[in-house]
């Protein structure tokens, strides 16, 4: 029993300074994030300035989001076996000096290459977030770190275009680089007080890290091309993975992992979380400007206050978690995403507060979700899964953020001879079906959990 009861004395003793840490890391989680949607709103200025097609830009969007899906589960794994100070160091390293790339472009192979770099140290940033709070944070404060780590994105996704339009107008896009180059300046801080760990000396995955990146790559890009030969090499580059994972003896995803009914359960609902987020913000300026007739700015602004109220209800969150638990996080969070795509639906068309008003609920339900989600993916996982578990969270997450957008864009081009209303009512309708689906998901993750338990 003294035994038992010095074990749990140490796991709530604090190993390092809780606060101040979440503090920095959530503001950097904020900078990176906003970096990948305000230097969407620069895009136009960047096609005229370098006289691009459309086509050769959105490599720009596109390539970044590659890498950064694939960086993100990189670094998560290898935190399983590296010290997450030194996995920062090198992410916040790259993306300090391909700030100073891109500022410094003036065509577009510089641009490119600064922007890739950008992602490959940018996916440091939000899957080691998790994953330190997942192995160093106490259960009974864990829910408050996450949410705040939350918070900080959600508010980078209103911000960025804010933010991105007015550094563009002003001062020109190049000075895009800059906003991102403060992340050195947090560099010494994170070194200060992080904790040390240890190396383990693997042999590490290379094949299967390239297996799963040729497999999202191509998933990725079939979504912006959809050509056929890209999809089949993609499905037979997983396919592969899922045979070569089962043979090694520290593959660079543990076949259990993907065998644990109860966590794909939770990737399939913080999928269809990400879907609805990332049409809804693909659409609303879309509907702003085509309904209402609003400028870039007042969109932005429009926007905005949503993810300020997502960052304030962070803290409530947190605490609401720790107190109860996820679960309730979780419906809350479902419940009002899909109360959100109803509105979307039903009522947008109606005047431009009515979507101001229903993204205030729809970012405070996506923040609710997410923490929820990322929070009890580290209670079931075992500690050797964890880097691992969060690294496929984030990337099954991003997913279905870019699935949301092209999804979105395809319906818009398949409905074009219906008048605009009808075809935003029916996308948010489609929206909700597939929350529907996520519901029963987690009816059936709550129903085994009980007999779990």
């Amino acid at each position: 029993m003294a035994s038992h009861a010095a074990d749990i004395k140490e796991l709530n003793q604090p190993v390092l300074e809780e606060n101040k840490i979440i503090l920095i890391w959530s503001a950097t989680v904020w900078l990176v994030v906003m970096n990948t949607t305000m230097f969407n709103v620069a895009l136009p200025s960047v096609l005229s300035e370098l006289s691009l097609s459309s086509s050769t830009a959105s490599w720009i969007v596109s390539g970044y989001s590659i890498v950064f899906a694939l960086s993100t589960l990189t670094y998560s794994r290898l935190s399983d076996f590296l010290p997450i100070r030194k996995l920062l160091s090198i992410g916040l390293g790259l993306l300090a000096i391909s700030s100073l790339i891109g500022f410094f472009s003036q065509n577009f192979v510089w641009l490119l290459s600064a922007r890739l770099l950008q992602a490959a140290g940018a996916g440091a940033v939000p899957g080691l977030a998790m994953v330190l709070a997942g192995r160093y944070i106490p259960i009974s404060r864990r829910g408050k770190a996450m949410a705040f780590i939350s918070s900080a994105a959600s508010l980078g996704f209103g911000l960025g275009p804010v933010i991105g339009g007015l550094i563009t107008q002003y001062l020109g896009w190049h000075y895009l680089f800059v906003v991102t180059g403060f992340v050195l300046l947090l560099l010494p801080l994170f070194r200060k007080l992080l904790p040390q760990e240890e190396t383990q000396k693997i042999k590490f995955d290379y094949l299967g890290g390239l297996l799963i990146g040729v497999g999202v790559t191509g998933l990725l890009l079939y979504l912006s091309t959809f050509k056929t030969p890209i999809l089949l090499v993609s499905i037979a580059a997983l396919l592969w993975l899922w045979r070569h994972i089962q043979k090694v003896s520290s593959p660079f995803i543990q076949p259990a992992l993907l065998k644990n009914d109860q966590f794909v359960r939770l990737l399939g609902i913080g999928f269809g979380a990400f879907v609805s987020h990332f049409s809804a913000l693909f659409l609303m300026p879309i509907m702003l400007a085509v309904l209402f007739n609003k400028e870039p700015a007042t969109i932005g602004l429009l926007i905005f206050p949503g993810a300020i109220l997502s960052a304030i209800a962070a803290q409530f969150i947190g605490r609401f978690i720790d107190r109860f638990g996820n679960i309730p996080l979780i419906l809350f969070g479902q419940v009002f995403l899909i109360i959100s795509t109803l509105s979307f639906g039903l009522l947008g068309n109606l005047s431009a507060y009515v979507i101001l008003v229903t993204y205030m609920f729809m970012s405070t339900g996506f923040s609710a979700l997410t923490s929820s989600i990322s929070n009890e993916i580290s209670r079931i996982l075992d500690k050797s899964e964890l880097g691992a578990g969060m690294g496929i969270a984030q990337l099954v997450q991003f997913f279905g953020g870019a699935f949301g957008v092209a999804l979105t864009g395809l319906l818009i081009v398949w409905q074009g001879n219906l008048p605009e209303v009808e075809i935003y009512r029916n996308i948010f309708l489609g929206v909700t079906g597939l929350l529907l689906l996520t519901s029963i998901v987690f009816y059936q993750y709550k129903r085994r959990k009980g007999r779990q338990s």
